[in-house]
């Protein structure tokens, strides 16, 4: 049997992997500075993590929600209290691209309404209801194409035309674009987008999928603008590299049975390393160390005269060029063994290193990066003479 060819891979085969390094088979250390996705949080097999996720193992792995899960019940008191949320309620999925359909079904049920506003350039998952509302062509299949969608530029006046017919259940939108290459939502535009919401009975849905669980030095992205959605989407680092998603539901919006569901979704194991992960965010203070880290890392890059442009927030950081990064991005990762990630926009590096990245290690990158841009430029200006 055969892989189904999906995914394009790095010529990398991983066999270790500890805080913010990698191992291939040979033995050679890299700088992590991808975290599988924005998926590693809290550092690769941290001794806490996999000491909590062992006992788990020893007691129960899994069982259905049809049973009292008291470890769900120890991650709804730590995620309420670390992420300023402990009124809201909480939906266990396994992925990202669940949540969002989840989110979504449940705001439709609350609201009675079947129209949705997404926004330009946005990614929000592989399912078919999660393609409907991502702004590219190339990831949709004929049965992903959905009529009641609208995808709008970040535009005030243009969302309260959309929302002005009252028919629209929800307007969904990432805390800080990731797949587009880091983009933040203007200060006052979140703000702005809730008012709108409320005036005219849509939901506010905001994707929180990557920029979530600490990444932008806050413990959510939207946080930095003071607002507070209906729906929340989780997934990535919420449990460190254990299939996990969630949703956020606030207290105004009711359940009922058969509502939504999940076979796996919130089972022993699952919410132990979820568990886990925010002991670990909370007792290192990891969400400030990303806030810190990141500020210098963004101020550094910056410095760097070949960088057009440097966007983002905490360790969720978009470093744009005016050319493809492609061969910088080859170059950090065969000669100065460090790993970064790539956007839609062929021009930026993705940053997402695990929160656990020290002052030491951002600047290490700094100075690798600065040695791959100088080998780059210098191999173009040797083709040009030729």
């Amino acid at each position: 049997m055969k892989l189904f060819k999906v995914y394009p891979q790095l010529d990398l085969e991983l066999t270790k992997a500890q805080g913010c390094y990698i191992y291939d088979r040979s033995g050679a250390q890299y700088l992590d500075l991808y975290g599988g996705h924005a998926v590693i949080s809290v550092g690769h097999t941290h001794p806490h993590y996999v000491k909590r996720i062992k006992e788990q193992l020893d007691a129960i792995a899994y069982y259905s929600n049809a049973v009292i899960n008291p470890v769900q019940h120890s991650l709804l008191d730590k995620l309420g209290k670390i992420s300023g949320y402990d009124a809201y309620q909480l939906f266990l999925c396994n992925s990202g691209a669940e949540a969002i359909e989840n989110a979504l079904k449940i705001a439709s049920f609350h609201t009675q309404k079947d129209k949705l506003v997404a926004f330009n350039k946005s990614f929000h998952g592989r399912t078919s209801r999660a393609l409907s509302v991502t702004d590219n062509d190339k990831y949709r299949s004929r049965l992903d194409k959905y009529s009641n969608v609208q995808f709008l530029e970040m535009n005030l006046n243009a969302v309260e035309s959309a929302l002005k017919n009252q028919d629209v259940c929800a307007v969904l939108i990432e805390g800080i674009q990731g797949l587009a290459g880091i983009y933040m939502p203007e200060a006052d535009f979140l703000p702005g987008l809730k008012q709108l919401c409320e005036k005219y009975g849509a939901l506010l849905v905001v994707d929180e999928i990557q920029s979530g669980y600490g990444r932008s030095g806050k413990f959510f992205a939207h946080q930095h603008a003071d607002v507070q959605p209906d729906l929340i989407t989780v997934a990535k680092g919420m449990a460190n590299g254990f299939p996990m998603g969630g949703v956020l539901i606030s207290p105004k919006i009711e359940g009922w049975f058969g509502m939504s569901g999940s076979t796996f979704g919130g089972n022993h194991l699952a919410c132990v390393a979820a568990l886990a992960t925010l002991e670990i965010i909370e007792n290192e203070k990891l969400v400030e160390n990303a806030q810190k880290v990141g500020a210098e890392l963004i101020e550094a890059l910056r410095a760097i005269p070949e960088v057009k442009e440097v966007r983002g927030a905490g360790l969720m950081i978009g470093v744009e060029f005016d050319f493809p990064v492609k061969d910088i991005r080859e170059n950090l990762m065969k000669e100065q063994h460090v790993l970064t990630g790539m956007a839609a926009n062929p021009n930026v590096i993705r940053l997402l290193p695990p929160l656990t990245l020290t002052q030491e290690q951002a600047a290490l990158f700094v100075e690798k990066l600065k040695l791959s841009i100088q080998k780059i430029s210098s191999d173009a200006a040797v083709l040009i003479g030729k």
